[in-house]
């Protein structure tokens, strides 16, 4: 078996498990949970600021997001009202039960399109267990050649697939700090170089402060121990606020990755995160929920 097919019966198993399995975890969830209630928000989005959070959406709420980029080019005339360049993702999650999470996204920036299962195994309780464990399964399909230069070896769809596997940690240290760590492993079917690894391996690490009201500082930083060798890359990093408007979620960040999917900015941020011409990429996030299962909404 390849290991494109391997990923996706991974990601398969894990989802049809997880819904037989969702009737069980809900009778033991009203067991256990008078005792030892659950640390609730942890994180208040699907993401901290670039990566996945270990938040899973409820059963029946669908979550439409829009996610940009904006950067300069150095010496560059072609600039427009805002920026050089822009890319943006959009996206659709739908909780398909309390615990596990299905979504899919397409990128203007090299033409990626992605989907992912992603499953809440353990919540953090108050007086009990002491972490959020999630675990997310995505791939991606890179259809343009980058806009760096291609790493692919070639044009054919299995050529052209990653998969991200990651297992996401958190902790609501107190009402207003929280913190997570993410090990992740990127797969990539091909590459142009031999030098260049086609498996990596990341750890990630975000927090949010709440600073009042309804608005968050978030960052994240993940740091790649095996990158690339053919060319020059840096890990990504991200500063930023988050502003939380009821069903809608503004998001934004100052970063030195212009990619919004995890294997790409995980593995080809060209760019340190400095103010150097060019270096700096803002972002800016839209995400609405909608309340498609009666009587979910708080």
């Amino acid at each position: 078996m390849n290991c494109n097919m391997y990923f996706l019966f991974v990601a398969l198993v894990c989802g049809l498990s997880s819904v037989n399995a969702q009737s069980l975890l809900d009778e033991l969830d009203k067991v256990q949970s008078d005792a030892h209630p659950y640390e609730l928000a942890t994180f208040k989005s699907s993401r901290i600021s670039l990566g996945h959070s270990t938040e899973t959406l409820k059963k029946g709420v669908l979550e439409i997001g829009s996610r940009s980029r904006f950067w300069n080019i150095p010496n560059s005339d072609i600039q427009s009202f805002v920026a050089d360049k822009m890319s943006t993702r959009l996206s659709l999650e739908y909780g398909i039960s309390n615990r596990l999470t299905f979504g899919v996204g397409g990128t203007t920036l090299d033409g990626i399109f992605d989907m992912f299962l992603k499953y809440k195994m353990v919540r953090q309780r108050k007086h009990g267990f002491p972490f959020s464990i999630t675990l997310l399964q995505s791939g991606s399909y890179q259809s343009e050649r980058t806009s760096l230069a291609d790493i692919h070896r070639s044009d054919d769809f299995a050529d052209r697939l990653a998969f991200t596997t990651q297992l996401l940690l958190s902790k609501k240290v107190t009402s207003q700090f929280s913190l997570q760590f993410s090990p992740t492993l990127v797969h990539r079917n091909s590459s142009v170089f031999e030098e260049d690894p086609e498996n990596h391996f990341a750890l990630g690490m975000g927090g949010r402060y709440k600073v009042g009201g309804h608005v968050s500082i978030v960052s994240e930083y993940y740091h790649l121990f095996n990158p690339l060798e053919s060319r020059d890359t840096y890990n990504a990093f991200s500063l930023g606020v988050n502003w939380e408007l009821s069903d809608v979620m503004l998001q934004f960040q100052l970063t030195n990755t212009r990619n919004l999917v995890e294997d790409a900015f995980i593995t080809q941020t060209p760019n340190n995160f400095n103010f150097n011409d060019g270096n700096l990429v803002f972002g800016f996030t839209g995400i609405f929920i909608l309340h498609l299962h009666n009587g979910l909404k708080k």
